[in-house]
Parts: C-alpha cells; sequence; structure tokens
C-alpha cells in the first residue's frame, strides 16, 4: 500500500481514519501489532485482508443489527481521495459516523487467553463461574460475555463484569449489547464451521446511529477474533491459528523484553502470517484472494 499524502483525522495501531462531516473513510493499513505495541515490519496485504473479511460478516449478519457501512467502492470516494483509489481499493470503508460505546464487546465460546488464565487460578471467567475440569482449549457449554474497557493506544483493556457495564451505559444499552453479541457470535460460528474454522472467541464495537444500535469497526477478523482450523482441533492444549498468533511467538522466543523498541520481524515470519490471513478469508469467504489494491 502506498501512503496517502493525507493526514488521517485519528489513527489506531491498524486503522487510519479520516473525518468526512457527516460520514468517515476508515483505511486499514498493512500495520501489525502485538502485545499492545506495532511493530515496524508490515504484513503484506494484511489490510485489505481485514477489510474484506469485515465486509463479507456485514452483509452475513445484516439480519441480525444495522451496521455503519455505507460503500466500498472506490467510486463512490470523495474527490479529494480519487486519487489514490489504486492503493485505497479492497482496504476502505465508507462509513456512518456512530456515538461509539466505550466497551468491548467479547464473546468466548471455548477457553482460551486470559480466560485460561482465570480458570486454572480460580475457576472463573472474567468472574463468571464454570464447570471444574474443564481443559484449554475446550469448548464452553455456552458462550459467554466477557465485556472489556476501550484502552487507549499502549495500554491494555480491563475486563469489567456486566454490572460495571450497567453502570457505564445504563441497564438498556448492556443488554441490548450483550444479547446482540452473543446472537452474533453463533450465527458467525455456524457458518464458521461450514467453513472449516472453530471461532473460539471475538470481540465487537457498536455505536448509535440515529439512537439505534449498530455493529461498527472491524468484525469477526484474525485481529479481533481467534479462529482455529477445524480438522486439527484437540482440546487439551493450544490450537494452530489463523492470525498474529505466530507473530506473538516468535516474538516471545525472541528475547525481546516487550518495552524497548520492537525487533524487525524476518522474512519468513512476515510471509507465513500473511499466508495465515489469506487462508482465513479464503475459508471463511468461499473465494480465492485476488488483491484488489496496489
Amino acid at each position: 500500500m502506498q501512503p496517502l499524502e493525507l493526514k488521517p483525522d485519528a489513527q489506531g495501531k491498524v486503522r487510519d481514519i479520516f473525518d468526512l462531516g457527516g460520514e468517515l473513510l476508515i483505511v486499514a493499513t498493512d500495520r501489525i501489532s502485538a502485545f499492545d505495541v506495532v511493530l515496524p515490519d508490515p504484513i503484506p496485504y494484511k489490510g485489505e485482508v481485514l477489510t474484506r473479511i469485515s465486509r463479507f460478516w456485514f452483509d452475513h449478519l445484516a439480519g441480525v443489527v444495522q451496521n455503519h457501512l455505507i460503500s466500498a467502492d472506490v467510486e463512490d470516494l470523495p474527490e479529494e481521495y480519487a486519487a489514490y483509489a489504486d492503493s485505497l481499493a479492497g482496504r476502505f470503508m465508507l462509513v456512518r459516523k456512530a456515538e461509539v460505546f466505550p466497551i468491548e464487546c467479547i464473546v468466548r465460546g471455548y477457553l482460551a487467553g486470559s480466560g485460561l488464565k482465570e480458570y486454572r487460578d480460580r475457576g472463573t471467567v472474567c468472574g463468571q463461574a464454570l464447570p471444574a475440569g474443564l481443559v484449554e482449549s475446550q469448548k464452553l457449554p455456552q458462550p459467554i460475555f466477557t465485556p472489556s474497557t476501550k484502552a487507549a493506544i499502549g495500554d491494555h483493556d480491563e475486563n469489567i463484569s456486566f454490572e460495571r457495564m450497567v453502570e457505564i451505559i445504563g441497564e438498556k444499552h448492556a443488554t441490548q449489547l450483550r444479547d446482540v453479541s452473543i446472537e452474533l457470535y453463533e450465527r458467525a460460528a455456524e457458518h464458521a464451521a461450514l467453513a472449516g474454522i472453530i471461532i473460539a472467541d471475538t470481540k465487537f464495537e457498536f455505536g448509535l446511529i440515529d439512537g439505534e444500535i449498530a455493529l461498527v469497526d472491524e468484525v469477526l477478523t484474525p485481529d479481533s477474533s481467534r479462529f482455529w482450523p477445524a480438522d486439527t482441533y484437540e482440546p487439551g492444549h493450544s490450537q494452530p491459528s489463523f492470525d498474529k498468533q505466530f507473530v506473538r511467538d516468535w516474538l516471545e522466543a525472541s528475547g525481546w523484553d516487550k518495552k524497548s523498541a520492537p525487533p524487525s520481524l524476518p522474512e519468513d515470519v512476515i510471509t507465513i502470517t500473511a499466508e495465515k490471513y489469506i487462508e482465513a478469508y479464503e475459508m471463511i469467504t468461499d473465494e480465492p484472494f485476488v488483491p484488489e489494491g496496489d
């Protein structure tokens, strides 16, 4: 992706956001982060893969809740961005502005990640008691909703109880977000299972558009979810995944202290990670990945 010669109005770890007045232009770059730090090396096509997976899910799940997507067609780019159409193709979304809730809506269907550590220590996941005797990567009796606060770049999200979520955004909206998050997860997990992917967990973001709840940001991508191949799934240990776990594992083994500037990634790590993202896209959408942009 060629960098835009325009400064974004806001910038996340992966996305650049341009304020168009009544709308936003969200551009997914090829940046990759790990341990809350943006790494120095981009992953080829990553931004396009994330955007196109989100577009697929926005369409597939449209019957559950509205979303903020207006268009991802280069013909709908505002005039001042038209010159960058080749670079933006496939990796941008023109979206409606939303009053975003300050909550990450996380749904967990399997025992993994930080939930596994808490379960081993206390028999709970985000304070919710689970049956005894569960093992790593085991499917939970039913999906659980475990919200967190949204942290600034460089900080960690903080897991909170549903009761605390109610205090922050009110009981009506908290209940709506919990219920719709679980429904979205269950419908997506059903589709992914047919494609040979287990969605172990995922996070959603929501906002209000004209007073109604809308799904925003990215949706069910390898960056916001834990995807496992179903054909090798075996509870009792960690699973291979279609996300940046390969990058995390390399960083852990590299000796990086997670405080100093992160090291550059080896070429093979970059290549394998790009292949994992593309493989997830192709399995979920049942379409070959053909880059739309430069």
